[in-house]
């Protein structure tokens, strides 16, 4: 889960005018995302001490199935006044991971500060890309500017966001249903692709070497890796390894 208390510590302790890499929904590696609430009390503390947000948005719409709501905590910073940088990735929502087709916007409060800010990305651009791939993003224009393209790409990324919480649930299941020691209500407490299992160092080790279920050393699993006809086995590896390792 999230430590909200440590988190707003580490804020409050951070020289004022510090940079924050946030992430506004489907955080990786963890799946666990703040609440409407807990958003409300790290924009307090963002605001009175004068740090700056930078929103890392690389699972919009692939963590809840929808754009919107997971856009939530972004057009909540945006509403508060907050200036800030918000990178968002199509690698994920688009299956665009060979394009790396993303975009940056600038959210500034006046034009004075958006012209310098453009001139200075513009000279950054120049240097470091020059004259960047357009097939990726040609493709993401073409999706968000045609009505029928964007309803499908939609559904699309409500079905893959349905089916990885689906498989949440069916893990959590077979997990309770085999008496599994432990608590594992995070495993549908969290979302997205990613889960923190809990699992350990040497009991991922067994999972890898036993039953050739590959995940991070730190017990991280992709959960869209999980379908149908592989959860139970999952589940009876994941059961094995607790109560032996």
């Amino acid at each position: 889960g999230l430590d909200l208390k440590g988190m707003l510590a580490t804020m409050e302790a951070a020289p004022s005018g510090s940079i924050f890499l946030i992430h506004p929904c489907a955080h990786n590696p963890t799946g666990v995302d703040p609440t409407p609430d807990q958003w409300k009390q790290i924009a307090d503390v963002m605001e009175a001490r004068g740090h700056f947000t930078f929103f890392d948005t690389a699972y919009q719409g692939f963590a809840s199935g929808s754009l919107d709501k997971d856009a939530y905590s972004v057009r909540y910073f945006v509403e508060r006044g907050f200036e800030m940088f918000i990178a968002q990735s199509f690698s994920k929502n688009f299956g665009l991971y060979s394009e790396r087709a993303g975009n940056l916007t600038i959210v500034a409060k006046t034009p004075e500060i958006k012209d310098t800010i453009e001139s200075q990305i513009a000279k950054a651009q120049r240097a470091v890309i020059s004259n960047p791939p357009a097939y990726g993003s040609r493709v993401v224009s073409l999706v968000l500017n045609d009505e029928t393209l964007y309803k499908e790409w939609e559904e699309n990324l409500s079905y893959m966001a349905n089916r990885i919480i689906a498989m949440r649930q069916a893990l959590f299941d077979e997990l309770v249903a085999l008496g599994t020691p432990g608590t594992w209500n995070h495993i549908v407490d969290q979302i997205g692709m990613f889960s923190f299992t809990g699992l350990s160092t040497p009991q991922v080790k067994v999972l890898k070497e036993k039953y050739h279920c590959y995940l991070t050393d730190n017990g991280r699993i992709s959960m869209a890796g999980l379908n149908t006809k592989n959860v139970k086995y999952f589940a009876a590896a994941v059961d094995d390894v607790v109560r032996n390792v």
